[in-house]
């Protein structure tokens, strides 16, 4: 099978809602190139793995991957195989050299020259040679420049989706490869962001989340308006009726954009804020330039603005040179701010960060000791949480069918899936509307509920 008589391709997207957001826009262009979606390599002639290097031995991962598609790039020599985000930026030439069924690497910044990677390709091609490209550049206006021409094309019928607004890294944590792999902040136009919402409006979408590595970082640089300004502009695009945006760095955070959430209505009540430790020790090593009690100020000036506000955070242990003291002050910071949700780890050293190069690594068994410890008390609040909507209305965006026969799921305000017993015959009636929820059940990690009366 050739690309001349299929053209279809295949994306696996790894980690974060940046990169699936990516994959949406290298899909845009290649559809706009005349390529077709499949739903397994098998099926491609053209697969694209959209790599994550934040976990541990990410870019081993992705080797083995590349592993299993050998069989396919073997019996089909035409295919392309590209390694696209993260892991493709740290290694670039590298993975060249240790995968060879490899044709393009390109990274964050660079899937924008997707289709001229392709025509490159397919002119070396015809002339008998094998082109390989490695495109790991940094020209992030490029990129947006580029997006904003393209215009979004639906992928699905979801009413909910995601749009960059901003990219890129300055503050350099010790623990951290973003800086490395998606280089410099950098925000996107007004006129840009508010256009492709505009757009997402049209085709159905009511509830958008801004995507950024430090989104709350953004700022037009010909108007000087903040996230707070782009959000109230967006709140007035007829369609939208809800906005969050993530994810947030607690340096950045300023009175207005805290204000919002006490007066723009389509602004949800949930916000992401990451702390990572609850230890100035720690935060000072991580070089995350805030303290402890500047965090707790920023969840009570939250709170004052919005009583309902769910909050949830990133937390990493057996950070190296943290001592039980430490691990103690975390705990006692997840017992002070009480989280709706929050995502927790075990430090990992990332090659070529600061903090993989310490002395004082943590043993591994008091990693796992440290992290069972904290995610039983984030559980128990997450569950108490959901407890707390046990019989009260809530407003919920439906979504999709869930996997259980009749019944859809939809998200409430405050970012909990919510699974609603429903006739299948009226999936499509409900498919994207905001309906009061009369909750019945509270799970783990979800609600479940009935339609209320009226």
């Amino acid at each position: 099978m050739t690309r001349a008589s299929s053209k279809k391709y295949f994306i696996k997207t790894y980690g974060c809602q940046m990169n699936v957001y990516d994959s949406q826009r290298m899909a845009e262009a290649l559809s706009v190139a005349g390529y077709q979606p499949v739903d397994a390599p098998e099926h491609a002639d053209m697969v694209i793995l959209n790599t994550c290097h934040i976990r541990e031995k990410a870019a081993e991962k992705v080797y083995s991957e590349l592993g299993r598609l050998k069989p396919l790039k073997q019996a089909n020599t035409d295919m392309i195989i590209g390694v696209a985000g993260c892991v493709a930026q740290a290694e670039g030439e590298e993975m060249i050299h240790r995968a060879p069924l490899v044709d393009m690497v390109f990274g964050p910044q660079t899937y924008q020259q997707l289709p001229n990677m392709i025509s490159d390709l397919d002119a070396g091609r015809r002339d008998g040679a094998r082109v390989r490209l490695v495109r790991t550049e940094f020209p992030a206006e490029e990129k947006f420049a580029a997006l904003n021409a393209a215009p979004r094309q639906p992928i699905t019928r979801a009413p909910t989706a995601f749009v960059t607004v901003q990219e890129g890294c300055d503050k350099f944590c010790t623990f951290c490869v973003v800086p490395y792999t998606r280089g410099a902040e950098v925000s996107r136009a007004t006129t840009d962001i508010v256009a492709e919402v505009q757009a997402l409006a049209a085709q159905g979408v009511c509830e958008v989340t801004l995507l950024g590595q430090n989104v709350n970082a953004w700022q037009d640089r010909e108007t000087g308006l903040r996230l707070d300004g782009l959000l109230d502009a967006l709140a007035q695009i007829s369609g939208i009726e809800r906005l969050r945006f993530t994810t947030s760095h607690p340096r950045d955070m300023d009175d207005a954009l805290i204000a919002a959430h006490g007066h723009n209505a389509k602004l949800m009540p949930y916000l992401h804020l990451p702390v990572q430790s609850g230890s100035d020790d720690i935060l000072k090593a991580m070089n995350r330039r805030h303290t402890r009690a500047q965090y707790l100020d920023l969840v009570a000036a939250f709170r004052a603005a919005r009583a309902d506000l769910a909050l949830s955070s990133d937390f990493i242990v057996g950070f190296p040179g943290e001592t039980d003291a430490d691990f103690d002050a975390t705990m006692d910071l997840v017992a002070a701010v009480s989280y709706a949700q929050a995502f927790s780890f075990k430090y990992s050293p990332r090659p070529g960060t600061p903090a993989a190069e310490h002395e004082t690594q943590i043993d591994e068994d008091i990693k796992t000791r440290r992290l069972a410890q904290l995610q039983a008390r984030l559980n128990a609040q997450q569950e108490a949480f959901n407890r707390e909507k046990l019989g009260t209305v809530l407003p919920v965006l439906f979504e999709k069918p869930s996997r259980q026969a009749d019944q859809m799921s939809g998200r409430s305000p405050y970012l909990q899936p919510v699974h609603v017993g429903v006739d299948a015959r009226h999936y499509d009636a409900l498919m994207g509307r905001i309906l009061p929820v009369r909750i019945t059940a509270a799970h783990a990690n979800s609600l479940s509920g009935e339609l209320a009366d009226g």
